[in-house]
């Protein structure tokens, strides 16, 4: 191996180290990549590309679809609509023997559908779900770890941020990959409602405070009597859903059916968020700024680090460390499977102390170079990807998911470690979906 390719191997691992030491990590590739380029090239010809790479990482019209959808989601978020579903969902579910946990699963996965990221969700979910499953007879334990672990589909059902992060290292539709998204995101919501299904049959003990509990939906009062209506029935059922409904419509709907493109999707669905807002009154002008603000703080954000993975992935190609290693694979015979299962195997390692979209910044852009010599479709690839890095909330000794779910608690009788065990079963289902996923690629071209 070549002194280039110890310089570019260096700063992966460098960049590792920082990143663990509590430094950005758009800091940290920009830094790391400008010190390799300088070694390989030089210093002028290295503060040319960093000024090149700064300008046409961004220059796209394609990059306004993340302050698009990053408004829509937070507009979502700082409404009431989490608790609708919650609500819509439980009425559903209420005579299912573990039901209310089903209904947080399902109520997470619709509101994914507008907000694209895990955070908010763990955030709202936990604020809403996790008092009520405890009233209705469920465990601590169990109540935080449906959450923490519904939580991460809102970085798998689109639309998600993370796609979009992979989609602009990848060069690669966004559309396609949102779409792609939806039958592998719909396949992980209802594993998780079969894993609860199976711990309330096999594992009572973890699911009900007191054994034979039914764990149905919470108690609601109906403003129309004790014995309403089915129409009046249906209609408590589906009102909630009808402000979600048009959002989803709205947003997946137009890309799918051709009307929009992912930008476009994003400006109609932030404009529909807020009229539903305005509508419902719920957002004020205050909220509004809030928001605008926060948007603009998480944009800026995202385009740092896309701006840095640019810079990062030409290092990456100048140190040659990928074809070193592409060498080293068809020399060890490893082929497509067991590139595969390390690639993966690595993210799943990786999540145990990085973020999510700190191991797609470091990784991606590395792998890229193996699964387009593979011949790889590159959307089934990034499906996987995603799925992979998503297990990382889950996994201790960072989880993020299940630290949001301490942080917003905030209890003292909920301990980290409660969180990480509740969640862990959901480690598992997330682990087979994986497995299926990539072992059946048409799984997640079955819409496309």
């Amino acid at each position: 191996m070549g002194m280039e390719a110890w310089i570019g191997l260096g700063c992966i691992v460098g960049c590792l180290v920082l990143v663990q030491a509590g430094m950005h990590i758009a800091v940290a590739l920009m830094l790391l990549s400008l010190f390799g380029v300088t070694m390989v090239i030089g210093i002028e010809p290295a503060g040319r590309m960093l000024a090149s790479s700064s300008i046409s990482s961004i220059s796209s019209y394609l990059f306004g679809v993340i302050p698009l959808f990053v408004l829509m989601g937070l507009v979502v978020s700082v409404t009431s609509l989490g608790h609708d579903l919650f609500d819509a969902a439980g009425r559903i579910l209420k005579r299912v023997r573990g039901g209310l946990g089903m209904a947080t699963v399902i109520a997470n996965a619709v509101f994914a559908a507008c907000t694209g990221t895990s955070i908010a969700s763990a955030s709202v979910f936990t604020r809403i779900a996790v008092p009520e499953m405890e009233r209705q007879g469920h465990t601590t334990r169990f109540s935080v770890g449906v959450v923490a672990g519904s939580s991460i589909l809102g970085m798998l059902i689109p639309p998600s941020l993370l796609f979009i992060v992979f989609g602009v290292i990848a060069n690669i539709s966004i559309g396609a990959l949102f779409i792609a998204a939806i039958v592998p995101g719909a396949l992980m919501a209802v594993a998780f409602c079969a894993t609860i299904s199976l711990l309330a049959a096999f594992r009572p003990d973890f699911v009900f405070s007191h054994v034979g509990g039914h764990g149905g939906a919470p108690v609601i009062d109906d403003s129309d009597g004790d014995h309403p209506s089915a129409v009046v029935r249906l209609w408590q059922v589906v009102k909630p859903l009808v402000p979600v409904g048009i959002l989803v419509f709205v947003v997946l709907g137009g890309i799918y059916g051709g009307f929009f493109t992912p930008t476009e999707a994003g400006g109609v669905g932030a404009l529909a968020a807020i009229v539903i807002g305005l509508v419902r009154r719920e957002l004020t002008l205050k909220k509004i700024w809030n928001v605008v603000l926060e948007t603009g703080r998480v944009t800026a954000s995202i385009v740092f680090l896309l701006m840095a993975a640019q810079i990062y992935s030409q290092m990456l190609t100048l140190s040659g460390l990928p074809m070193v290693l592409n060498d080293w694979m068809e020399a060890s015979g490893l082929g497509l499977v067991g590139f595969l299962v390390l690639y993966l195997a690595l993210l799943i390692l990786l999540g145990t102390f990085l973020d999510s979209m700190s191991i797609l910044l470091i990784v991606v852009p590395f792998a890229l170079h193996f699964a387009t010599g593979f011949n790889m479709d590159l959307i089934w690839f990034g499906v996987i990807s995603i799925i992979a890095v998503e297990i990382g909330l889950l996994t201790p000794p960072l989880g993020l998911s299940c630290f949001v779910v301490k942080a917003t608690l905030n209890r003292d009788d909920v301990t980290i470690r409660d969180i990480f065990v509740g969640s862990f079963p959901f480690f598992i289902a997330m682990v087979v979906v994986l497995a299926l996923v990539a072992a059946v690629p048409s799984v997640s071209r079955l819409l496309l």
